[in-house]
């Protein structure tokens, strides 16, 4: 794999808790507020919706190297 094409793929960059907000966001060009205020609005209403697939990616997106 050409080392320009590693850039593009997805990583979780420096953030505030993992990174996976701010990876989203360099991923799909837009704010990572706009991830950051998903992820809120999905732990309203008990957590798990809001808390399970934030871990997942946590897991399953690679650091930013």
């Amino acid at each position: 794999m050409h080392a320009t094409m590693e850039n593009h793929g997805l990583r979780r960059q420096n953030g505030i808790v993992a990174g996976v907000c701010g990876g989203l966001g360099a991923f799909f060009g837009i704010s990572p507020f706009w991830f950051r205020l998903l992820f809120v609005i999905l732990i309203i209403p008990g957590g798990a919706p809001g808390v399970l697939p934030y871990l997942l990616l946590w897991i399953i997106i690679p650091r930013k190297r």
